[in-house]
């Protein structure tokens, strides 16, 4: 004999969280020899770039790492197109004191907010 229980129809499956938020896209660069004697004559128009693009909403993030010579810098864009646009007309870029560069995607999982 089941129990009175055993044949209450099962709840509903709880609904999953809500879906992971959209891709974002990490912009990758690695420096010119002599990084560091390059920059500073390029560093005012790359930083109007950033400025207008982090006024848009397109650049979320931007910097270096500890050593920008050896380990470059990296910067979070909100679209892959805006990763694209920005790469194409950077001082950085276009002036050699990036050697290269590599935009990949970044599916972002936890992140703590305030």
């Amino acid at each position: 004999m089941s129990s009175p229980a055993a044949s209450q129809p099962r709840p509903a499956a709880q609904p999953q969280a809500a879906s992971q938020p959209a891709p974002l896209f990490v912009l990758l660069y690695t420096s010119a020899d002599d990084v560091a004697a390059k920059a500073p004559a390029q560093f005012p128009a790359h930083k109007v770039r950033l400025d207008d693009f982090h006024a848009r909403g397109e650049l979320l993030m931007v910097g270096t790492f500890g050593d920008p010579q050896a380990e470059g810098s990296m910067a979070v864009f909100a679209t892959r197109q805006g990763a694209e646009d920005f790469v194409s007309g950077d001082p950085f870029v276009r002036n050699g004191v990036v050697r290269s560069w590599e935009i990949r995607q970044w599916n972002e999982t936890y992140r703590d907010r305030p």
